[in-house]
């Protein structure tokens, strides 16, 4: 049974995860490297760094002392995606073998083109890889509005213990074992919520905003499906639930990123926390890898990189081959 819970990560996120095993009863220790959010917590039961103005109403104890927050029965990994190694590698050391291990982080790794659960597998064998993921904002979370998300696990009983162990009146989690299609959908959709800005900051009208969605997801659902993915996974909360969310407006970072752009802003200044940004190219070397027809991501990751303008993207995607819909 899952009662003390380690949240790695002391985020928006991983705060706001805090407070949801915290709610569902569990005994909570969140870990931040920054002491500032660590002396906040503690004294003023309030993340003013990244969820300001939202004071706890559950019990939960922080730490800089890694070692003391992974002493649970779970571990609740929230860094951003490129992270995931250096910190997983870090906390090796202090992981008890065979507990879960809960990435939140949607990416893919940049270089080896690998899955987060592929990452923790190499840095910490003995920990049961699971993946939470889903249309969520850490600041609905925190606020206790209604969510739903999807945790996945190779392992259904995993899955629901997880499931059991965070639910609560306003969180509710949804079991799954089809890990991978977790995972992609959650990264790639990030790169669509980045072209979903840029149509808006081009102010080219919720028709194209949508017709963008709709054939986004035609190329997430063709790279899932190749790396073996099951396409009800997609239907689902962590595949379409979780696209529409991030390119509906500027709550998603990686939507403001993208809106920016669009307005005709500098895209090369640093956005550390644009999961996107990095996903963009590693998605794109990762369709090619497998001979998958990306075009949207294309586009972005050409943007991005400097080599494409958003009007020649545009016009680029407009004049492509006329063609059945299911292609």
């Amino acid at each position: 049974m899952i009662e003390r819970v380690g949240i790695i990560g002391g985020g928006a996120w991983g705060t706001a995860l805090a407070l949801v095993a915290a709610r569902a009863g569990r005994t909570v220790t969140l870990w931040a490297r920054d002491p500032e959010s660590v002396e906040a917590i503690g004294t003023h039961r309030e993340n003013r760094r990244y969820l300001p103005g939202i004071v706890f109403d559950v019990p939960i104890t922080a730490t800089g002392d890694l070692a003391r927050a992974l002493d649970a029965d779970t571990a609740i990994l929230a860094v951003p995606a490129q992270m995931v190694r250096s910190v997983t590698q870090e906390a090796s050391e202090h992981l008890t073998a065979n507990i879960p291990v809960v990435i939140t982080a949607k990416g893919i790794e940049r270089g080896s083109t690998k899955r987060l659960s592929e990452v923790l597998a190499e840095t910490v064998p003995a920990a049961i890889p699971a993946v939470l993921s889903g249309p969520s904002f850490a600041g609905d979370v925190a606020r206790r509005l209604p969510t739903a998300v999807t945790i996945a696990a190779a392992e259904e009983k995993t899955a629901l213990e997880l499931c059991h162990a965070l639910g609560n009146a306003t969180f509710r989690p949804y079991a799954a074992t089809d890990v991978i299609g977790v995972e992609i959908g959650g990264a790639v959709k990030n790169v669509y919520a980045i072209a979903a800005g840029i149509i808006a900051g081009r102010r080219l009208g919720t028709s194209a905003r949508a017709a963008l969605i709709a054939r986004s997801f035609v190329e997430l659902r063709r790279l899932a499906e190749a790396l073996g993915a099951e396409p009800e996974t997609l239907m689902g909360l962590s595949g379409l639930g979780d696209l529409v969310l991030t390119c509906s407006g500027p709550q998603s970072r990686n939507f403001s990123f993208g809106e920016m752009i669009g307005a005709g802003g500098d895209r090369s200044a640093p956005h550390p926390l644009v999961e996107g940004i990095e996903t963009a190219s590693v998605t794109r070397d990762l369709a090619a890898k497998f001979g998958i027809d990306m075009p949207i991501v294309a586009a972005v990751a050409g943007i991005l990189a400097g080599a494409l303008k958003v009007d020649d993207a545009i016009e680029g995607l407009m004049n492509r081959p006329l063609k059945h819909e299911r292609g």
